[in-house]
């Protein structure tokens, strides 16, 4: 068996360097169950320079820590403390993460705290969603932003300083099982959903390991026969994964965001014979004063009126051109700069076009 696999793992070592496609497995597609996982505890940030907060929980999380170590607050007696902070710790805990490994951690305030530059996380568990601790974290912050008021109440803030980052900051305690090992085959699931590429990277491995290597689930996901041992697995994945196959191309799209005006038109986007004006009024309105002064005899004192002038001017020369059968993006492109549109009227344009049926792509507004 190991020497079958040897094999296999050489034939595809050769297969992978003469391939000639154009995207690899790797970039398109992830093993299922390798994955990272979100970690978030909640903790104490002190050493502040009275720049923390004084809401209860802080009050009440600084009260707990202290009968920890021995220390009773009388009842009703308040700390006022304002270099205490209480914050939200969370991480990335990385797929294959061991017990003793590092990982960054992301501190945010939960109070009403200015800054926590200069503060220090006090130790802090991390859990995951089955609220089990995975890392612990401790460490000192650094904040990118910074914040500075005077006692007249001016203030200045610069960027966000109530949120910092402790660069290795958690230890972890615990691993999280991929089920990598287990079972005699692999799932590949594709970072899009697209029959087409699923078909060719069935097919590609199924070429290169024999018909019935690999088959697909649907069409974001392909499962792949694998051997047992996790050191050839690992090889065999390695390889696998540089295999290059040809992306099918995705659906026709125009993207529009109706908060920038950015707009984006797919290379497959094909338009059906359309005849298309563009033109736009452009009206203005001028206000000036003017002094009215009274007749010679006529008693009266100077005043100020109001005159309002009104133009409206037709914008562009509001010619008309058509789009031939199956044009393509530069043919469009190019056919709307023809008439100097703007974003705005090229989605206007877009819009006209696939209400008259001639837009042969989906128009999607974000």
């Amino acid at each position: 068996m190991q020497k079958r696999m040897l094999l296999v793992v050489i034939a595809l070592m050769t297969w992978s360097s003469i391939a000639l496609a154009s995207s690899r497995i790797k970039d398109l597609a992830s093993v299922a169950g390798v994955r990272d996982n979100q970690l978030v505890g909640y903790g104490l940030v002190v050493g502040l320079n009275g720049s923390g907060d004084n809401t209860p929980f802080a009050e009440q999380s600084l009260i707990s820590m202290l009968n920890k170590f021995g220390i009773n607050v009388p009842p009703g007696v308040r700390t006022n403390s304002k270099n205490v902070a209480a914050v939200a710790v969370h991480a990335t805990l990385p797929a294959f993460a061991e017990s003793g490994q590092l990982i960054d951690i992301t501190v945010s305030s939960l109070g009403n705290a200015k800054s926590l530059q200069g503060g220090t996380l006090l130790m802090t568990p991390l859990k995951g969603v089955d609220n089990q601790v995975y890392a612990i974290a401790q460490g000192n912050l650094v904040v990118g932003g910074m914040d500075a008021s005077g006692r007249d109440g001016s203030r200045i803030t610069v960027n966000v300083p109530s949120v910092g980052r402790v660069p290795n900051g958690a230890t972890v305690e615990r691993s999280v099982n991929t089920g990598f090992d287990l079972g005699s085959t692999i799932v590949l699931n594709l970072h899009r959903a697209d029959f087409t590429t699923a078909t060719n990277v069935t097919n590609a491995i199924n070429q290169l390991l024999g018909e019935g290597s690999a088959r697909a689930l649907g069409g974001g996901s392909i499962e792949v026969m694998a051997p047992r041992i996790p050191d050839q697995r690992v090889s065999f994945l390695s390889v696998l994964e540089n295999i290059e196959v040809e992306q099918g191309e995705s659906a026709a799209r125009v993207i529009v965001n109706s908060r920038t005006g950015t707009v984006v038109i797919g290379q497959t986007v094909r338009v059906s014979p359309a005849a298309v004006t563009h033109g736009g009024l452009v009206v203005r309105i001028t206000e000036r004063e003017e002094v009215v002064q009274p007749g010679a005899f006529a008693g009266g004192q100077a005043a100020v009126q109001q005159n309002v002038d009104i133009d409206v001017e037709q914008q562009g020369d509001g010619r008309m051109f058509k789009f031939e059968s199956g044009i393509t993006l530069d043919s469009l492109v190019d056919a709307v700069n023809k008439v100097g549109a703007a974003p705005s009227d090229l989605v206007a344009i877009l819009e006209a076009l696939q209400q008259a049926g001639a837009l042969r792509a989906q128009l999607m507004v974000i």
